[in-house]
């Protein structure tokens, strides 16, 4: 079964076929710029057999992002897709696993959309285009939210009154679970355990969002993430976790306007706000690097640091017998000073890093990999993530009832 992935992002369009169940990626690429004209071109970067083609042409919506990839995969016989595999990154409290998309399925989405106002909207205009366009085709839904359904109600509940929670749906959902389940996976495989025996902390740590996730027998019982992405760590521009009373402030300030206010918290904060140099982490340790930014990118690496050790000891409590710490996503996968600040010193909770090892790991290519010493009783793993896989993984088990592991 060719299974294609679309990862649909407000302006952009991801896409990987991936042959099941050998998982084996046919081909891969991206509609760029999709919507408005812009001062560049729109275009598709369309990669297959280790070749890449870019194709310059008008995408206005989604839909016309839709049928140009397709004209591009249906060139050749082995790119005709059997089933559509749509990231979604919201499912609320109505999907707690991947799901075929039917008329009732889709009904039920629209009214949960305003849940992800900048995510969910756009995947469903795809959504729409591909069941118009292939409704011959099976199209099922992927919940970024899903992995984390599993969470109890008492980590997952907000001291707020019943009533008002209930009516708007206030509580944790959690985020990053279609990674966080994946390499949860990878891990079980990598230390030849079954999966539903695996304690574990997985660390998300990409160049945008961040993440942590408790896991207990392979279920999420925490995530860092809350009601939406802006809760908890240090994020490129998201300012993580807040006393309210600062946004109650925030909103004195813009005389009750929330626009400002979310602008602020989500897309100036974080690593940027306190830098001043960059939303990106990395850049913030080559310029301490290199002897500039003084104090302010000094505070700013470490508050990013600070918050993730903080969360990493509280989730090996709430985990309790460990079997590992995953580290994944670009920072986690890459950048050996997070992975080693984050657990150093950490020896009272079985943590014990081998400098060497950590230092030589620095690209995806050298992954899985184990960063312990010999003797630590937690091993501590660096896995390369691969949402793409995991969302055909989901998909090819929701259309046939098989597993892929």
């Amino acid at each position: 079964m060719n299974v294609l992935v679309f990862n649909c992002g407000s302006s952009s369009l991801k896409y990987r076929m991936i042959a099941m169940p050998d998982e084996r990626e046919l081909c891969s690429g991206e509609a760029q710029r999709v919507g408005p004209a812009t001062a560049e071109p729109a275009r598709i970067v369309h990669r297959t057999d280790g070749r890449e083609e870019i194709v310059e042409v008008d995408m206005p919506d989604h839909s016309v992002a839709f049928d140009e990839v397709m004209k591009l995969l249906t060139r050749e016989t082995r790119l005709v897709p059997d089933a559509f595999g749509h990231r979604m990154v919201h499912g609320g409290t109505l999907f707690a696993e991947a799901t075929v998309a039917d008329d009732v399925v889709v009904a039920q989405l629209e009214t949960i959309a305003h849940l992800a106002p900048l995510h969910n909207p756009p995947a469903m205009k795809l959504l729409h285009a591909c069941r118009e366009k292939r409704g011959d085709l099976p199209q099922v839904c992927v919940f970024d939210t899903a992995f984390h359904a599993t969470i109890p109600d008492y980590a997952a509940t907000y001291a707020l009154p019943r009533g008002l929670r209930e009516k708007l749906g206030l509580r944790k959902y959690g985020f990053h679970g279609t990674s966080h389940e994946y390499v949860v996976e990878e891990a079980a495989t990598f230390l030849d355990k079954p999966v539903g025996e695996l304690n574990a902390v997985s660390c998300h740590l990409g160049s945008g969002g961040v993440s942590l996730c408790a896991v207990v027998q392979g279920r999420s019982v925490d995530n860092t993430m809350g009601y939406s992405p802006l809760q908890g760590l240090v994020m490129s521009t998201r300012c993580g976790d807040l006393d309210p009373a600062v946004t109650l402030s925030f909103l004195r300030q813009a005389d009750g306007r929330t626009e400002p206010v979310e602008k602020l918290l989500n897309k100036q904060s974080g690593v940027l706000g306190l830098s001043g140099v960059s939303a990106d982490i990395r850049d913030v340790f080559a310029d301490i690097g290199a002897g500039g930014g003084g104090t302010r990118t000094g505070l700013a690496a470490q508050v990013y640091l600070w918050r993730m050790r903080k969360y990493l000891g509280a989730y090996l409590t709430v985990v309790g017998d460990v079997d590992a710490v995953i580290f994944t996503d670009t920072i986690g996968e890459t950048v050996p000073l997070v992975r080693w600040t984050v657990c150093t010193d950490m020896d009272a909770f079985g943590l014990k890093m081998d400098a060497a090892k950590n230092a030589r790991v620095t690209s995806a290519s050298q992954l899985p990999a184990d960063l312990s010493t010999p003797d630590s009783a937690v091993r501590i793993l660096a896995i390369a993530t691969n949402e793409e896989l995991a969302i055909a993984r989901r998909t090819y088990a929701a259309l046939t009832g098989a597993t892929t592991r």
